[in-house]
């Protein structure tokens, strides 16, 4: 598996980001070729301190092919172009293959 991690800083407005993310930019997400699962939080926090993030998203892809292969789509371009109208703090966007683990 392969995993996309979006941070986002605070916005200068979280009210419009929390309600632009959820009715407008997360169903362009849904749409994206190839994904096969995806998770947000606003709630993020940090052990010690204060968070370095308002907002976090994962997508899991099955490798790093299928990711690519959903970033350079024309739905993947307009969730990419989508990010201006909301993230007005930026975004670090993250992706690395997924090792499993056991115990």
């Amino acid at each position: 598996m392969h995993k996309l991690v979006v941070l986002y800083s605070k916005p200068a407005d979280p009210d419009h980001f929390r309600d632009y993310y959820v009715t407008n930019h997360l169903p362009l997400v849904m749409n994206w070729p190839g994904l096969l699962a995806w998770r947000y939080s606003f709630d993020v926090a940090a052990t010690k301190g204060e968070a370095p993030y308002f907002a976090v998203f994962e997508a899991d892809f099955a490798d790093a092919a299928a990711m690519a292969a959903a970033r350079s789509s024309v739905q993947g371009q307009r969730v990419a172009a989508d990010v201006v109208n909301y993230a007005t703090g930026g975004a670090v966007i993250i992706h690395y293959p997924v090792q499993d683990g056991t115990s």
